[in-house]
């Protein structure tokens, strides 16, 4: 049986944590900077998790899982 690939975009985009979590960047933080306040573009420098509904795809395209 062949191997399984992991998605190339998928593992530029987000990194497991070590309680298992998957951590992503905020969208909205590359280009038209100039119409966003300060508070607003610093708030999207943080990570945030990938929500429930969303965990089994990503865990799928990183294969860390069946």
């Amino acid at each position: 049986m062949p191997k399984v690939k992991t998605n190339s975009s998928a593992k530029k985009r987000f990194k497991l944590t070590g309680t298992g979590k998957i951590a992503r960047k905020n969208a909205y933080k590359s280009h038209i900077l100039t119409k966003k306040t300060t508070k607003q573009k610093r708030n999207l420098t943080t990570t945030s998790y990938v929500s429930d509904a969303d965990m089994g795809n990503v865990k799928r395209m990183l294969v860390l899982g069946k």
